[in-house]
C-alpha cells in the first residue's frame, strides 16, 4: 500500500513546496538542501525509468529489497511520486502540481522540458510565482548549451582539472564530484534569492546554473592571474601559488597540513618546535624570502620536515594546539569517527527496514530554526496516493486509471 503524504516538518523553509524532477546528484542534492531546511520536496520520477542512482552502491539489505545508501543520502526527507512526462495526462498532472508549488528543480539537458511542453515559459503561465531552477552542464544559453554534461565535463571545461595534480605529471581530476556539488550549491542560493524576489513582486523566474560556470567560480586566483599577468594556472601539487610553507608534510604515521607562512606564525612555529634561532635568520626571516622557490627548497622545507618527521599526527596537533594552523590529513574513517564531527552533528544515522545508513549531515547551522538532516528517502512512487489526493484531489480509482494508462 502506498504511504500517505509525509507529515510537514518545521524549519526556516516550512510551507515551501518543491517539485524535484531531477536525477543523480546535482539536482537531487539541491532539493535535498531545501528539504533539510524544512521545505516539502516531492520527488517526481518516471514510473519505468526512475532515477538510476537507486542502483548505485553501497547497498543495504538483501535481494530485491536492497536499497541504495547513495540514493538515500541525496534524497532524504522527500516524498516520492511517479509521473510520465511523455504521456499527455502525465504532463497535465505536472501542470496541476506546478499550480500548487513554489519551486521546480530539473536537471535535464536544455530543451528537454520544452519538448514535453512543460518548460519554464509554459509553466509560468500556470504559476507566475514559480521559481524554476534548471541545472545543466553548460547552461540554458550559449553555443555549447546542448552538449551533454557530467561532473567531469564541468571539471574539464571550467579549468579546474587543468590546475589539479603535480607539476611533472598530467593534470588530475579532483577526487570528488565537485562539478555536481558546486552547481548544487549555486542553484540552492539562486533559488532562495529568486524566492525572495517572488515574495516582493509576485513574479517568479528561471534560475539557470551550469556545471561549467560553477566550476570556473571555484578556481580562486586563476582568472585574475591570467587577465592581469597573462599567467596560465598549472598543477602545483600540494604547493600554494603565493605562500610557503603552506601544504602537506609527512609525519610518523601519515601526513599533516601546516600553514605557518606569515611572519607571526613562522616565529611561533619556530619556538614551539625548538628552533627559535631561525626566527632571526637573515635568509628566511620574512615571508617574501621564505616564498622564494630556491630558498624554500634549500632552507625552509628541510626544517619543517624535520619538525614533523618523528612525531605522530596526534602529537603534532597537540603541540600546535589552537595557535598554529596544523591538522592531520584524515581518511574518511578518521573523519567519520572524529569527536568534533560528532559534536557538529555531521554524521547522522537514518534507520531503514533494510538497515541503518550513516550519512553526512548538514553544514548549515541555524541558531533558531534548525535544519534537520535525519530523514528517509522515498521508495519509487511511495507517496503517490497521499500527494495526488492531498494536492490534486485524486481518488484511488482515478489514480488506478492513470496508472493503467502509464501516466503515473
Amino acid at each position: 500500500m502506498s504511504a500517505p503524504a509525509a507529515v510537514p516538518r518545521r524549519g526556516p523553509l516550512h510551507g515551501l513546496v518543491v517539485l524535484d524532477i531531477t536525477r543523480v546528484v546535482a539536482g537531487p542534492y539541491c532539493s535535498m538542501i531545501l528539504a533539510d531546511l524544512g521545505a516539502r520536496v516531492i520527488k517526481v520520477e518516471h514510473p519505468e525509468d526512475p532515477d538510476y542512482v537507486r542502483g548505485f552502491p553501497p547497498l543495504v539489505g538483501e535481494g530485491d529489497a536492497r536499497f541504495s545508501a547513495f540514493f538515500a543520502q541525496y534524497n532524504r526527507h522527500k516524498e516520492g511520486i511517479t509521473l510520465n512526462l511523455k504521456h499527455e495526462e502525465g504532463r497535465s498532472l505536472l501542470k496541476r502540481l506546478v499550480a500548487r508549488a513554489d519551486v521546480l528543480v530539473e536537471n535535464f539537458r536544455p530543451g528537454t522540458m520544452q519538448r514535453f511542453g512543460v518548460g519554464y515559459e509554459a509553466l509560468r503561465e500556470v504559476n507566475p510565482r514559480l521559481v524554476y531552477a534548471a541545472i545543466s552542464g553548460f547552461g540554458q544559453t550559449g553555443p555549447n548549451a546542448l552538449k551533454p554534461g557530467f561532473d567531469n565535463s564541468g571539471q574539464a571545461t571550467g579549468g579546474l582539472w587543468s590546475m589539479n595534480g603535480f607539476p611533472d605529471r598530467p593534470p588530475v581530476r579532483v577526487g570528488t564530484i565537485v562539478g555536481d556539488v558546486s552547481a548544487t550549491l549555486f542553484a540552492a542560493i539562486g533559488v532562495l534569492a529568486a524566492l525572495r524576489e517572488a515574495e516582493r513582486t509576485g513574479q517568479g523566474q528561471m534560475v539557470d546554473v551550469s556545471q561549467q560556470d560553477s566550476v570556473l567560480a571555484l578556481t580562486e586566483n586563476a582568472v585574475v592571474k591570467y587577465t592581469v599577468d597573462g599567467e596560465i594556472a598549472a598543477p602545483l601539487g600540494n604547493d600554494h601559488p603565493f605562500v610557503r610553507p603552506y601544504g602537506q608534510f609527512p609525519c610518523r604515521d601519515g601526513h599533516v597540513f601546516f600553514g605557518g607562512y606569515n611572519d607571526k606564525l613562522w616565529a611561533l612555529s619556530c619556538r614551539k618546535f625548538g628552533t627559535p634561532e631561525l626566527v632571526a635568520d637573515p635568509e628566511i626571516d620574512t615571508m617574501a624570502k621564505r616564498f622564494d622557490p630556491q630558498v624554500y627548497a634549500r632552507r625552509v622545507a628541510p626544517v619543517v620536515e624535520g619538525w614533523f618527521r618523528d612525531r605522530s599526527k596526534a602529537e603534532l596537533e597537540a603541540l600546535a594546539g589552537d595557535d598554529i594552523p596544523l591538522c592531520a590529513v584524515k581518511n574518511i574513517r578518521e573523519v567519520v569517527e572524529d569527536p568534533h564531527i560528532a559534536a557538529r552533528d555531521m554524521i547522522v544515522d537514518v534507520e531503514y527496514p533494510e538497515g541503518r545508513i550513516g550519512m553526512f549531515g548538514t553544514p548549515i547551522k541555524l541558531s533558531r530554526t534548525q535544519a534537520d538532516a535525519r530523514g528517509r528517502a522515498p521508495r519509487l512512487g511511495e507517496h503517490n496516493a497521499g500527494v495526488y489526493a492531498e494536492l490534486l484531489g485524486l481518488g484511488a480509482d482515478e489514480l488506478q486509471r492513470l496508472r493503467s494508462l502509464g501516466a503515473v
